[in-house]
């Protein structure tokens, strides 16, 4: 599907181009053949690339090695937590191109098991609020703030709702596992910078070799 923001965005440019191109001698067919270049490329985007094409695109320019590595410092940051709770990891992904081969409308995904029961002891929700905030955690310490996380923060949210814990423990439990996470990825950041490394190198982009 195509994003409504990109749709929204042609169908303004088209517009503006239609109200200005002759005041300034664009000629017509001009603004008709650009139309149908823009409207075609949103039916390619939406057909081919599920709306994601602009992601597939910036991430396989020469500055897309940089928001990759965003990526995967978010999803190692998962993958070491994961390892240090003893919770396994199914699969991780780094970048639009992997996410769309997998069928996911994502930048990365790191797949955990999924529990036997909906409803957890408190002590599992705490596992599970340090491994699901270590994404968020992690681009916070390298970056300085964090751009992804709103999947992890909604599902730990239901999960902390499903196990019938009130919003005020379901918060503190979360605050004092984010500290707990923060703390300990400072003391192993090396390891997260590899991780990172080593995700990234298996990124797959458009237009670029495939990794080994």
């Amino acid at each position: 599907m195509t994003h409504p923001l990109h749709a929204g965005l042609a169908v303004a440019l088209v517009s503006l181009l239609a109200v200005l191109g002759p005041a300034l001698g664009v000629s017509p067919w001009w603004i008709s053949l650009l139309t149908l270049l823009g409207l075609g490329s949103l039916s390619l985007d939406a057909a081919r690339f599920g709306g994601r094409g602009g992601h597939l695109l910036a991430e396989a320019l020469p500055g897309g090695e940089a928001r990759l590595r965003r990526i995967a410092i978010h999803e190692a940051g998962h993958v070491l937590v994961a390892n240090d709770q003893g919770m396994a990891v199914e699969r991780v992904l780094v970048g639009s191109l992997a996410c769309l081969r997998a069928g996911l409308a994502s930048n990365g995904s790191t797949q955990l098991a999924v529990p036997d029961h909906a409803k957890l002891p408190a002590e599992e929700l705490r596992r599970w609020s340090r491994v699901l905030q270590a994404g968020m955690v992690a681009e916070s310490l390298v970056y300085g703030d964090s751009l992804g996380g709103s999947d992890d923060r909604g599902l730990l949210g239901r999960l902390w709702g499903l196990s019938g814990f009130d919003v005020d423990t379901s918060q503190r439990e979360q605050r004092r596992a984010r500290r707990e996470v923060e703390q300990w990825l400072r003391r192993h950041r090396p390891l997260l910078e590899r991780e990172a490394a080593s995700l990234l190198a298996a990124a797959p982009r458009l237009g670029h070799s495939a990794p080994p």
